[in-house]
């Protein structure tokens, strides 16, 4: 049978999304985002984004990670699955709540001239207790905590953000092997449930700078929930101010840790291309 698919990105982070309101989903969804995601025997992409009704919000999100993983929830995803949402009139106004494995989401759609220029949404509250990273260790946080990786001693600070996140602030984006030490903290026995991992500078006390590997998909573009995760970790080491500009190698997010405790995180997401692709 063919599956009918929709390409989009959020700064770079690329995802497919299949529509299973319209479309009958193949029961491997592993296996179905193993090959759709492949770069060079597939469409190509970050990970596999599916559309669900939902029994108790709006609409719900299934992220899977290119390795056929199942993430709880993706920052970047999740504003190019609300823009197809609300361009397809599966919701009602530009604010709905959305369910994911980290809990209901609340994305906005901001409009400039009738079209979707951006998407803000509401990622809840992050946590550096160990217990929800999850984190094994004594303390109940891991704030600038050392950590033996590979051949060396690495500074990390951890936080669930929806999804776990280990963040490393350094001077030199540029001197960092991010092909090493990215897996190497990723599947780091500290995290049972490995982890993303973000190399981030600090460019001034509203702006920072970093680079990505993500649990499930290696080097990418850009994370929306490390962009917030690392945002916080920068306000918990006393780096930053509350709000910033967060430079990932695919563009630009705004990221605000409110005074409600809520994290806040603006962004675009662009359509790129549709088609249909042969499935089993």
């Amino acid at each position: 049978m063919e599956v009918k698919f929709f390409k989009y990105h959020g700064i770079g982070n690329d995802f497919i999304i299949i529509d299973a309101l319209k479309e009958k989903i193949p029961e491997n969804i592993s296996e179905l985002s193993r090959k759709l995601c492949h770069r060079n025997f597939g469409i190509g992409a970050d990970g596999l984004i599916i559309v669900h009704s939902s029994d108790s919000v709006d609409i719900r999100m299934q992220i899977i990670n290119s390795d056929g993983s199942e993430a709880e929830m993706c920052g970047n995803g999740i504003r190019c699955f609300a823009k197809y949402v609300y361009e397809n009139k599966y919701v009602k106004g530009q604010k709905f709540t959305v369910e994911t494995l980290a809990g209901t989401m609340i994305p906005e759609i901001i409009l400039k001239n009738g079209e979707v220029s951006a998407v803000i949404v509401d990622m809840g509250e992050p946590s550096f207790k160990r217990k929800d990273v999850p984190m094994l260790g004594e303390k109940e946080e891991a704030i600038d905590e050392p950590l033996e990786v590979l051949d060396k001693t690495i500074r990390v600070t951890s936080v669930l953000m929806g999804v776990p996140h280990c963040v490393v602030f350094v001077d030199d984006l540029d001197a960092v092997d991010l092909s090493k030490y990215g897996p190497a903290l990723e599947k780091n026995p500290v995290y049972p449930q490995k982890t993303n991992v973000h190399f981030v500078k600090v460019i001034n006390e509203n702006e920072l700078k970093m680079r990505i590997w993500e649990r499930g998909a290696g080097i990418t573009l850009a994370c929306g929930t490390g962009a917030c995760g690392s945002l916080v970790a920068a306000v918990r080491n006393n780096k930053t101010n509350r709000n910033a500009r967060v430079e990932l190698p695919g563009g630009v997010l705004n990221i605000e840790w409110a005074s409600n405790n809520h994290v806040y995180m603006t962004g675009p997401a662009e359509f790129v291309f549709s088609g249909e692709i042969p499935v089993k």
